[in-house]
This record gives structure tokens, sequence and C-alpha cells, in this order.
């Protein structure tokens, strides 16, 4: 065989030795990375905020809901599965019941009246919930929600209203200023816990409620949805 048949054909044979290795390295690769934690931290990427709201509000928004289990009296679940659980849970916009389940604070001055509250008026009813579209979900992953109780009031109002719950100035949502004014209110004619609660008995974060109003009392609040409103 000629010299540069002999020499082609040599490196003709490396080429496809080189083409099998490789082939076998990527092969390797690709197997490693199907049972790799690497893989399974890609696939379990949550989707982005933007995705995850229009999600919330294809589901839930302006939709009709049961209550089937009062957690709290700003905390309730509706009868509609949420990722791995059977049920959502909501917790309402804009308001802050005393707690009743909060091993940390215990149970806290008319925490149980605002619980016997929301779970007279919604446990086993059809609700209507609304959302926020700058905001769906808190940072347990609860669904943030206005809920319309069969009477046509809202939930998050009627707690303000009657002194059962603070109207929540740390977050900022449509109705901040309303509820200031129903809380206003609801003081001013000593209902529910107004009557006679202490500093000492209310959140922490309300006992620094001067503070967190002074820097969220100029900002104007954000117009929602019309049926709310109706």
């Amino acid at each position: 065989m000629p010299k540069q048949k002999k020499t082609a054909s040599a490196m003709s044979k490396r080429r496809r030795t080189a083409i099998s290795i490789l082939c076998l390295l990527l092969a390797t690769a690709f197997v490693w990375l199907d049972h790799s934690s690497i893989k399974r931290d890609w696939q379990a990427q949550p989707k982005s905020s933007k995705q995850s709201k229009t999600s919330d509000f294809e589901k839930y928004h302006e939709k009709t809901f049961t209550v089937v289990n009062v957690v709290d009296g700003d905390t309730v679940d509706i009868d509609t599965p949420d990722g791995n659980y059977n049920h959502t849970r909501i917790r309402l916009w804009g308001v802050d019941t005393p707690e009743t389940k909060n091993p940390k604070t215990g149970i806290m001055y008319f925490g149980p009246e605002a619980a016997d509250f929301t779970t007279k008026t919604t446990l086993g009813k059809q609700v209507t919930v609304y959302l926020e579209e700058h905001r769906t979900r808190d940072k347990y992953g609860r669904l943030l929600a206005y809920v319309k109780l069969p009477d046509g009031r809202f939930l998050n109002e009627a707690l303000v209203a009657e002194g059962l719950a603070y109207a929540d100035v740390r977050f900022r949502h449509s109705f901040y200023h309303k509820y200031q004014q129903l809380e206003a209110a609801a003081r001013s004619q000593k209902k529910g816990l107004w009557f006679k609660v202490t500093p000492e008995q209310m959140p922490k974060w309300r006992q620094g409620k001067n503070q967190s109003r002074g820097r969220l009392a100029n900002r104007p609040d954000k117009v929602l949805h019309n049926s709310l409103s109706q």
C-alpha cells in the first residue's frame, strides 16, 4: 500500500476512534445529568412571579369557592387544590386579626372572637375571591385575597369595622386608606377589641404603627377591579 494511502487510512482510523470516544463521553455526561441534582433543581424551578400571578388570576379571581376550614380570623381554606395540597389557603389582604394558633404569641386578646366571627360568616359557605394585580401570594405561599361573603360584604372590611382586626399598614394594597378609616371609626365607637385593649396586648408590629404609618400615609390607593366597589 502506498505511503500516502497508509497515512490517510491511519488518520481516518484515529478520527473514528476520537469520534467514538467523544460520543461515549457525551453519553456518559447525559446519563449523569439525568440522575444528578442539577437536573432535579432545574426541573424544580418555580414559575416566575409574572407566571404565578397570571395563573392565580385565571384560577381564583372573581371565582366562587366553599370555605372548608377556618385557621384563624384572617386565614381560611377553600375547596380547590393548590400545589400538593387539596385546598387553597387564603390570607386576607390588608387586615391582621389577633393570633390564636401562633405558639410564639399564644392566644392574643380578642383572637378567639375574631376567629369565631370568621367561622360563623364563612365556614361551609360559598365566598367569592378577589386578587390584587401587583401581588397574589405572601412569603408563605398563601393566596392574598379579598373575600366577599354571601351577604355582599367583604370579610376583610367587616373584621376591621367590627373591631375584630387591625388595619394592616405594613403592606401596600388597594384599600389601605379605607381600612384605616374603618379602624378609626371602630376605635371611636369602642367596638370589639377597642373597648379596652392595651398596647401590650397588640401585635408587635402594631405597637410601632406610628412609624410605619408615617412612611406609607402619602402613598395613593391603587385602583382595583371595579367589581370590588360594587
